[in-house]
């Protein structure tokens, strides 16, 4: 791969800037349901977001988290197929990492969905089936995301190209690290399970 480092540069910095908004927190504050950091598990995530009691704030902060790295994959596509690459691992990091929030940003489910059905719709479909299938049979949304975004290189392999499948490794190996705590709950059965409260 040959870039123009100022387009690659630039490519990195708006894909990060437009993954770090945290959608969960800005729609949580906007319509008066507190600091989501302060609540549940502190996460910025929609799942997080649906502990607050708000079915429709948890549903568009996954909408909006998935399409902020959709957007990203899109719009560097434009520009060149590669760069979109390096467009959907730096949204990643933006949520993740996000400069807005001190680097303490969320973990990252929503975005990787987005960006693997925009970079390799295949995958991406695969992918969001996986997790509701195992959200659905097991209830655990933590063990939802692992399964499905670690799945997600291997079949990246079979229904994309190499760079894409090595795009889907570095993503679940960062959703992996993000997931460490709910890890060691799985392992010790005190994880959680997904529960709907009444809006």
């Amino acid at each position: 791969m040959a870039f123009d480092p100022t387009a690659l540069a630039a490519t990195i910095v708006l894909a990060y800037l437009l993954g770090s908004i945290p959608f969960g927190l800005v729609l949580t504050r906007l319509f008066g349901a507190g600091d989501i950091r302060k609540i549940g598990s502190g996460n910025i995530g929609a799942t997080n977001v649906l502990r607050t009691g708000r079915k429709g704030l948890a549903a568009a902060t996954l909408i909006l988290d998935g399409g902020k790295g959709a957007v990203a994959v899109g719009l560097a596509d434009h520009c060149s197929t590669d760069l979109a690459i390096f467009a959907a691992g730096a949204a990643l990091v933006g949520h993740l990492f996000p400069v807005w929030l001190r680097f303490k940003g969320g973990k990252g489910v929503a975005t990787t969905l987005g960006v693997l059905l925009a970079i390799a719709w295949p995958v991406g479909v695969v992918a969001c089936l996986v997790w509701l299938l195992v959200a659905f049979t097991l209830r655990y949304s933590s063990l939802a995301a692992l399964v499905a975004i670690g799945t997600s290189p291997v079949v990246a392999l079979f229904l994309a190209d190499g760079p894409r499948a090595i795009l889907a490794l570095l993503m679940a190996v960062l959703v992996f690290a993000r997931h460490h705590e709910n890890i060691r709950r799985l392992a010790s059965g005190t994880e959680s399970k997904i529960k709907l409260k009444k809006a």
